[in-house]
């Protein structure tokens, strides 16, 4: 009590008003918030007038809020459905707050997708971790940084990858072994995460850190995994979507303190790289035994004025390499191996195509990939069932015409892949069949080049994507050759919208060694 009155006497005030002072505070806090929440509300009501909207309800928008929390796999039922009663576009509110434009045959898609307009404001959340790299970088940056990236991802370049992609997968199937010799099941989906983290640590920075061995052991793999969680919570509260309120919770403490231990480890193999290089000449690179990795590519671009990227561009780029190409691959793994298992006769086809390529030999090579073809039309079927990334939005900075009406600059839309996927408009009646002969050469002529986008499209289509394929073509191939892949009858798989398409109880299976 003593000390209380000290305080008093020193600072002039009691604490009663201090009390008060904070609770002005978080009055006029809240004040500008709602104030922030009604404009904008009302703006976006404005701007997306004149376009199709389901029934919406005054609290919860056009969506049963308290159904996605006791059934995830909700979102996109209720999606899919949208989608073919409104089968060009429709709104879509989540609560009373926030409506956007969902975008869903590839007529519409296109008039978006050609241009480089800007990611939507949800991507924000990503801005603390990845900076301002390829994914959330716009305008004359984002021109720059796409052309130096681009030599990262040239067919000489990704060539010698494949060995990697092949001992990767090796220690995979030897963990895979363990648990078919008790004949029993795995749950997938956290095993294939760590085999694509293996991969893309490897391929960006030459790094191994053993993470399929270690698992979340290893502080960085661990921070990693935790920042995906923390944003998937933070997309699904919308008092935390603000980042000044964010900041002030555990939750955004937690994220601060992982995201600082990422940049501080990727900060600091930078450094180390950029030292090596200057002392033995970047001039040499790629001419001894060590493959060319993307951060040695990202430390030796240069601009047509000379200029490279600094270490906090160069740490953003590979950031958002490792988020968009780890957790996307090991996605769209998964979906095809459990298409595969699901349809057998489409797996023993493939398989019988595997054999033949890898007939006297125990990996694949770079000239193996482009022989797999009806792998290729397999794993592209998956991902028009199960896109890995489910959603492109964007907040549009110039106004746009779509079915003759116009939206305004500032409002948000969302190329929604998944429904575009599941538009019987654009894929017919059958389009909840897996049919890996729609990718056939001569059905695919016909076929609108908006229509199949699990990287996106256009000038900011993902710059990884013949990375991320033939990764999944090797790793999916070397499965086969090994073992049966068969479902678990009584585990109900069911998708949901995370960061990714993910099983709402994960996807497991059992691996049958072959004779």
């Amino acid at each position: 009590m003593a000390a209380l009155n000290v305080f008093e006497n020193v600072l002039g005030f009691t604490l009663t008003n201090l009390l008060a002072a904070m609770a002005l505070l978080i009055f006029i806090t809240l004040a500008i918030a709602a104030v922030y929440l009604w404009k904008e509300t009302r703006f976006q009501e404005k701007a997306l007038a004149p376009f199709p909207c389901p029934e919406r309800h005054w609290l919860q928008g056009t969506m049963d809020l308290k159904r996605i929390t006791r059934h995830p796999e909700y979102v996109l039922e209720f999606m899919t459905e949208q989608t073919q009663r409104f089968p060009k576009c429709f709104q879509q509110w989540i609560g009373p707050f926030r409506g956007v434009l969902m975008i869903v045959h590839p007529e519409v898609a296109k008039e978006v997708l050609k241009t480089i307009e800007p990611k939507g404001r949800v991507y924000e959340y990503l801005r603390p971790w990845l900076g301002d790299g390829l994914l959330l970088s716009r305008d004359e940056k984002w021109r720059r940084n796409r052309r130096l990236l681009t030599p990262a991802f040239h067919f000489e370049i990704l060539r010698p990858y494949v060995k990697i992609y092949n001992q990767a997968t090796d220690v995979f199937m030897e963990k895979m072994s363990s648990f078919a010799m008790k004949d029993e099941a795995v749950e997938i989906t956290k095993h294939l995460s760590l085999l694509t983290l293996d991969i893309i640590l490897q391929c960006a920075f030459s790094h191994n850190i053993e993470c399929q061995r270690v698992g979340d052991k290893n502080p960085y793999v661990a921070a990693v995994y935790a920042m995906s969680q923390l944003l998937m919570l933070r997309a699904r509260s919308p008092w935390m979507h603000l980042w000044p309120m964010y900041r002030l919770t555990p939750e955004g403490r937690e994220f601060v303190k992982l995201y600082n231990l990422v940049h501080q480890q990727a900060g600091d193999i930078i450094k180390a790289r950029r030292e090596v290089l200057d002392k033995e000449g970047r001039e040499k690179i790629g001419r001894g035994s060590r493959y060319l990795d993307f951060l040695d590519i990202l430390l030796t671009a240069r601009d047509p004025d000379g200029e490279g990227l600094t270490d906090d561009e160069i740490r953003a780029e590979v950031d958002t390499f490792l988020f968009e190409g780890h957790d996307t691959t090991a996605s769209g793994i998964s979906w095809s191996l459990y298409c595969l298992a699901k349809h057998p006769e489409h797996q023993e086809r493939v398989r019988e195509e595997v054999d033949a390529v890898m007939a006297g030999k125990d990996e694949l090579t770079w000239q193996d990939i482009s022989k797999l073809k009806y792998l290729t039309m397999c794993i592209k079927e998956a991902m028009r069932l199960y896109p890995p990334v489910p959603i492109v939005g964007r907040k549009i900075t110039r106004e746009f015409a779509f079915m003759g009406h116009r939206l305004p600059a500032g409002a948000e839309l969302n190329v929604n892949v998944w429904c575009l996927h599941h538009n019987p408009a654009v894929w017919g009646e059958d389009f909840m069949d897996y049919k890996p002969d729609r990718f056939l050469s001569e059905n695919m002529k016909n076929m609108d080049p908006y229509a199949f986008i699990p990287f996106s499209a256009g000038p900011r289509n993902c710059i990884g994507q013949n990375f991320a394929l033939n990764e999944e073509k090797v790793v999916i191939a070397r499965i086969l050759h090994k073992f049966k892949v068969e479902l678990v009858p009584d585990h109900h798989v069911a998708p949901v919208v995370e960061l990714v398409t993910r099983a709402v109880n994960g996807i497991k299976v059992k691996f049958i060694p072959r004779d």
